[in-house]
């Protein structure tokens, strides 16, 4: 039968592996480190503290996940570091831990972080999201499923990414990307619908256009903030339009960043 573990690689005894993951050379794996089933682990991988990783994940070469976070306030608590099931985390990846005692990083499933992608402490990114070569994550980012985030780029630390929403390539993302939306540019503004994304993830075409309407009340009309998000409740109460009414609701919350404004003069970005 052939080995699945590389006799080069380090792996500290008391590191917890289901015997069907495989190691490649080179690996570095410590002793708080629990990997599920037939997860792979490429050349030169390190997994390092309280670190938990799912079933069927595959970690390319160079990736190091479980590190220190890279924060000032962190003075060696106990934190950690959870992904799930079915993610793909391509070359030179970095995962740090969470800052605060009992606090994670948290990786959903079927993600894919491509090429050096870091994602900072406490950030938190849930299900089926892609996230393009060279995107920095700062600490404390929330992302929702299915978010599409493009090449080179940085988000700020306590930003929120909406579901379903698309980010434009080389991008400065300073507040919050509401749901549905695409958004690019420096400073980034809110272009259109996310139209081919929604199309790509099943949306009917009553679905697409209930939230067109809720698109050119929120940044084609002259309405308040308030006075938009009045209209998204007339509108209908499908999921979608709670969901985007209450993320615009919480992004007003203290703490938050607020959200990213649309292109045009009288667009709403709930400053007013």
């Amino acid at each position: 039968m052939k080995t699945l573990i590389h006799p080069t690689a380090v792996i500290h005894p008391h590191a917890e592996l289901h015997p069907t993951v495989q190691v490649g050379a080179y690996a570095v794996i410590g002793g708080q480190v629990k990997v599920g089933a037939e997860t792979v682990i490429g050349a030169h991988v390190v997994l390092d503290g309280l670190t938990e990783i799912g079933a069927r994940n595959q970690i390319f070469p160079g990736a190091a996940i479980g590190m220190e976070p890279q924060d000032r306030k962190f003075n060696g608590e106990p934190t950690w570091v959870k992904i799930g099931n079915d993610n793909r985390i391509r070359e030179y990846v970095t995962i740090n831990r969470a800052t605060g005692a009992g606090e994670a990083t948290i990786i959903g499933d079927g993600n894919l972080l491509m090429a050096y992608v870091h994602v900072g402490h406490n950030s938190t990114i849930a299900d089926g999201v892609t996230i393009s070569n060279s995107v920095a994550i700062a600490g404390h980012v929330h992302i929702e499923n299915r978010a599409t985030i493009s090449g080179v780029l940085g988000i700020h630390q306590f930003v929120h990414i909406g579901q379903y929403s698309m980010v434009g390539g080389m991008s400065r993302i300073e507040r919050d990307v509401p749901p549905f939306m695409l958004v690019e540019g420096n400073p980034a503004r809110i272009r259109t619908l996310n139209l081919i994304g929604l199309k790509r993830s099943g949306f009917t075409s009553e679905e697409i256009q209930t939230l067109k309407k809720a698109f050119r009340f929120l940044y084609r009309s002259n309405l308040t903030f308030k006075d938009a998000l009045e209209q998204l409740e007339i509108q209908g109460d499908t999921e979608q339009l709670q969901h985007l009414r209450r993320f615009l609701l919480l992004s007003q919350m203290p703490g938050r960043r607020g959200l990213i404004p649309g292109k045009g003069k009288n667009s709403t970005s709930g400053d007013e």
